[in-house]
């Protein structure tokens, strides 16, 4: 689990870093990408998929899928890698 932390904590650097220099090549213009924009670069057809899913399945809870997705993927991503790593972080034995 402590690899999976780091790679969470990685990949929201990654997004950070590439939400950074897009904000620079945009002349100052703050571009945060969202987990939803995240997923439909690469996989369009199953987002729409998904969320068709969501609205016909589970309609009490579309809302919240829906604010979910439009987290930015750094912090969704940093959070959950950062949750892991102090959970299952070393463990010390007495000393």
């Amino acid at each position: 689990m402590r690899l999976v932390s780091l790679i969470l904590i990685v990949a929201a650097l990654l997004l950070l870093g590439a939400d950074a220099i897009s904000s620079l090549e945009r002349g100052g213009e703050l571009v945060v990408r969202s987990l939803d924009t995240i997923w439909g670069l690469f996989l369009p057809a199953s987002l729409d998929g998904f969320k068709s899913w969501v609205q016909n399945r589970l309609p009490g809870m579309a809302q919240g899928v829906y604010s979910f997705l439009a987290l930015p993927g750094w912090a969704a991503t940093g959070v959950l890698g950062v949750i892991l790593a102090f959970i299952f972080g070393r463990k010390y034995g007495p000393e």
